[in-house]
């Protein structure tokens, strides 16, 4: 806080390309951005979260192939199956 009531342009520099956090006495009071530099923050949290979303659900078709018995356990095995599904489908 000191910083920015000594030094406003200072933390306006740093707000243009990030998220500045702003404490008082040592105790994080506000935060304080750009608006372009607000809506990049906001696009990655997006983008983040549909990777985070993707991800969960590879995951749990993964679990689900386990549990059904879809997996073989060598490279062997994967290529004899690939093998088997280019038989099927041609």
């Amino acid at each position: 806080m000191t910083t920015l009531q000594r030094n406003p342009s200072q933390v306006k520099d740093a707000a243009r390309d990030s998220v500045v956090r702003i404490t008082e006495q040592g105790a994080g009071a506000y935060v304080f951005c750009s608006e372009k530099a607000f809506e990049r923050r906001i696009a990655q949290e997006r983008e983040d979260a549909a990777f985070e979303a993707r991800l969960s659900e590879a995951v749990g078709r993964g679990l689900a192939d386990i549990d059904a018995g879809r997996f073989v356990t060598s490279v062997d095995e994967a290529f004899d199956a690939a093998d088997a599904l280019r038989s099927k489908r041609a």
